[in-house]
Formats: structure tokens, sequence, C-alpha cells
């Protein structure tokens, strides 16, 4: 008698939340090691894209639409991310990244590759565009259902 091979789950919510939360893992073990949090480095690596200083406000609000979190939330590791000389103030009401938080952005980065990497290692190209497309209509409906939620 052979035992039938084990279904792959539908995906829904846990299955999303199940994958998103073993790999937040992951990142949080190397920025922890770095004395970063998830939402720090989030913060970091928006402020690394922008091409010199950003408004804080606009900071904050890319931030928060990312995590869907507070502002008071963002605000608290932009100021620590300033205690930490990682970012600057610039004023009037703009932040830049300082070289040392380049630096330490950089370096999370390059932590975290080769760990992605194995992650996602032999999963078919065709598999990660069809999860990609999925994860995207996924994401689209809940920020409107949010959106309405919130209204």
């Amino acid at each position: 008698m052979t035992t039938p091979a084990p279904t792959a789950p539908l995906l829904d919510s846990r299955v999303i939340g199940l994958a998103h939360y073993a790999a937040r893992a992951v990142l949080e073990t190397v920025l922890a090691r770095h004395g970063i949090g998830f939402e720090q480095h989030v913060t970091l690596r928006l402020a690394a894209a922008a091409d010199g200083p950003v408004e804080r406000d606009r900071l904050v609000d890319g931030v928060a639409g990312t995590l869907k979190i507070g502002a008071a939330e963002v605000n608290t590791a932009i100021d620590q991310l300033i205690d930490g000389k990682l970012l600057a103030d610039q004023a009037p009401s703009r932040v830049r990244i300082t070289d040392a938080g380049r630096e330490l952005y950089d370096r999370t980065v390059t932590e975290i590759r080769p760990l992605s990497a194995r992650i996602y290692a032999g999963i078919p190209t065709e598999d990660l565009a069809v999860a990609g497309r999925v994860l995207t209509l996924v994401t689209e409906r809940a920020d409107a259902e949010l959106a309405a939620l919130t209204e």
C-alpha cells in the first residue's frame, strides 16, 4: 500500500503569514547582530534609495504605508536612527542617510543576500513569477480593503 503524497496547501493568509514570519525572523536575526530592528532597516532602505535628503513626512508615509504601522512608530524609528548617527536631521524637516547609515545598510544587505538566495534556491522561475503575480494581487486587494475599513 502506497501512501499518497502530501498535498501542498492552497495559498491563503495563513500560508502567506507563515512564509513572511519565517523570512522576517531570518532578517531580524541578522539585523539584531547590528543593533537595529526591522522598522529601522526599512527606514534606512527608503532613506538609502532617496537621492539626497528626504522630507521626514514623506519618509514616514513611505515606511508606514509599507509596513502598515502608525506614524508614531515610524517617527520613533527615525529618532532612533538619528540618535545612532545613521540618519541626520536636515533643516527644514528633512533627513538624510549618513555615511555610517549607508555602510550599515549595505553591510546588512550583503549579509542577507546569500541567505535569501538559499531560501529561494531551486524554486523554478515560472513558480516565482506566478507567486509574485498572485501576491501582488493579494496585496492590492488587501490594501483596498484596509482603505475601506479606515475611511
